[in-house]
């Protein structure tokens, strides 16, 4: 079975930063496009930053020039590097990916990791 496992969250005081890890493990014919979301309480999840299997990214506003996501395509990993971290990035992220396993293809979603970023 294909899983994605996130590690890396933690507490950091603001102007930090932190490195999230996503690997996706199992029988794995391809993965496409990776993502991170994150999700504060009381809000929506949003879409943070994604990138392509060729490395094309795309971020969030908020996160532009702050964050930086970038893939493993021989490690089936995904990393996301956050450096300033404000107080508002206080959420837990979660990995996505779509992955061609065995049976065909499917969207996959980590656990999530929680970040705290105190004032």
């Amino acid at each position: 079975q294909v899983q994605l496992v996130e590690s890396g969250g933690g507490l950091v005081q603001a102007g930090g930063s932190l490195r999230l890890s996503c690997a996706a493990s199992g029988i794995i014919r391809n993965i496409n496009a990776m993502g991170w979301y994150r999700q504060a309480p009381g809000k929506q999840r949003e879409l943070v930053a994604d990138i392509t299997s060729g490395g094309t990214s795309n971020y969030a506003g908020s996160v532009k020039g702050r964050f930086t996501i970038s893939r493993d395509n021989a490690k089936n990993t995904a990393y996301l590097q956050m450096n300033s971290l404000k107080p508002e990035d206080t959420a837990v992220y979660y990995c996505a990916a779509r992955i061609t396993g065995l049976y065909g293809s499917s969207n996959l979603w980590g656990q999530g990791t929680q970040v705290t970023v105190s004032s």
